[in-house]
């Protein structure tokens, strides 16, 4: 990836003269027209977003995000369809827009004059500011509060000579540019083409590929819940407001959506999705703590017997069925993620309805309904592959991210000539790859990008747990 930045640097620097003749052509096209009254006929609000949590994402099958949330409740309320059209480059986004590839953008796109110029904003649905993204040390968690900040750039002027990446269309890379020229730090802002997401560069940053990047708080927000050791505590802006961004000519659907917005009885809605998304510093916490997995009785859960006996219905060890449960829960019939999953298998609400549950349901209730979901899986990859024991490794991917994005790895492993009835060192290869646009961006992948690395780690650490249960508890019948 480091490469690829190094490379598009020279390319801009090559290029830059014709990048901006073309962009003028682009913009020199002449606008469709769709507004309010063909969208609400049509019954179907498309909008332009991209793959991450602040916009649009896709999570044990359901359509999440937060801009996306925002804009399926507007939808409910209006009795209209919500189509998605994934923007894999956001330079692309407003000659997207004007060709009517989409009547909105939702792209945590920031109101600036500039962009006035070309779209119409709704009102902002978030208040933000930029942040400077770095890695804090190897040993931050044992660091005094002081220590931890003294190891941390904390001012403008302590980014003199530094190299930062930054997407070159952004706000931040004109503020960050500005400051540079203003305050002479001598920086090498390095631009960024839009395929490169917010995203990934924050990954860069915590896999030590890059330095610092700039982003929006909100999104560094969420991001810090998949990457606890990054900081984001150092601003670097103003504040400045989010909105969404529709064509110039189509007044009545940002005036509609402007009363929605405004509107008080959707206040609470509004709030409830942005705590949803921007206000989970306790799972932060939670997330990197230190758990016991065996109790002081010598068990590994209260559960033990009801798992036990509903292992054996379906031929699995027990022991197995634990570490799964203990991936999801920690065997806490009360948790509940901030995506709406469940109890003790982490349940989405559509799908436990099929399965005769709902957070009130008992934990034996809960547990048998996790261990039939998992007998369904597992039959039919042992259907497919004809390996008990890569059936299981499989039957666990699906689990975690589902059927969909199992089988987009499987495309690829077979795409690029590896064994797709194999889980380690063959497909759980490219579940890593579908966070890389060059892998979810292929014709064969359905469902484009996704976390790979969850669902990589997933079976991993399962099969892991696994084995230090089966030494903890040795007289105990394996039944796989």
């Amino acid at each position: 990836m480091i490469y690829k930045l190094i490379f598009i640097f020279i390319l801009l620097n090559i290029s830059a003269c014709s990048l901006k003749q073309k962009k003028t052509q682009e913009w020199d096209m002449v606008e469709c027209y769709r507004d309010w009254d063909e969208i609400e006929n049509k019954r179907v609000l498309s909008i332009l977003a991209e793959n991450s949590p602040a916009s649009f994402f896709i999570y044990k099958g359901k359509n999440m995000g937060y801009e996306y949330e925002l804009l399926h409740e507007f939808s409910k309320d209006m009795g209209i369809e919500l189509k998605v059209f994934m923007m894999h480059n956001l330079d692309s986004m407003f000659l997207a827009l004007k060709q009517c590839k989409g009547d909105l953008i939702a792209c945590n796109l920031t109101i600036t004059p500039e962009r006035e110029q070309e779209v119409k904003f709704t009102n902002p649905h978030l208040i933000t500011h930029q942040v400077l993204i770095q890695k804090k040390p190897k040993n931050w968690r044992k660091l005094s509060k002081k220590n931890l900040q003294d190891s941390l750039i904390n001012t403008i002027e302590e980014l003199k000579n530094k190299t930062i990446f930054v997407w070159q269309n952004s706000t931040y890379f004109k503020q960050i540019n500005e400051i540079n020229r203003k305050l002479n730090l001598n920086m090498a802002i390095i631009p960024v083409e839009g395929d490169i997401t917010s995203e990934e560069l924050i990954e860069m940053v915590n896999n030590e590929e890059i330095e610092y990047t700039i982003t929006d708080a909100n999104v560094a927000q969420i991001n810090q819940i998949y990457y606890p050791d990054i900081d984001i505590s150092m601003r670097v802006s103003d504040e400045q407001s989010i909105a969404f961004a529709g064509r110039k000519s189509s007044t009545k659907l940002i005036d509609t959506l402007n009363y929605w917005l405004n509107d008080k009885k959707n206040k609470s809605t509004i709030g409830e999705v942005k705590r949803k998304y921007f206000k989970r510093k306790t799972h932060i916490n939670k997330a990197i703590g230190d758990y016991s997995t065996v109790t002081s009785k010598g068990q590994l859960s209260p559960y033990d017997e009801i798992i036990k006996k509903e292992s054996q219905r379906i031929g699995w060890d027990w022991r197995l069925i634990s570490a799964i449960i203990y991936q999801e829960s920690k065997f806490e019939t009360w948790k509940k993620s901030w995506a709406g999953a469940f109890g003790i298998f982490q349940f989405m609400p559509s799908t436990a309805v099929a399965y005769g549950i709902s957070p009130n349901s008992s934990a034996e209730a809960q547990i048998k309904a996790g261990i039939t979901k998992l007998s369904k899986n597992y039959k039919r990859w042992l259907r497919d592959l004809n390996d008990s024991t890569e059936a299981i490794y499989f039957t666990l991917a699906t689990f975690n991210a589902g059927r969909g994005h199992i089988d987009d790895a499987i495309a690829l492993t077979k795409k690029y000539g590896k064994n797709p009835n194999k889980w380690f060192d063959n497909v759980n290869e490219m579940m890593l790859n579908l966070s890389n646009p060059k892998y979810y961006r292929d014709k064969v992948v359905k469902l484009g990008y996704m976390r790979g690395k969850e669902t990589y780690n997933y079976v991993t650490e399962i099969m892991n747990r696994y084995e230090e249960y089966k030494h903890a508890f040795p007289d105990e019948k394996s039944y796989n």
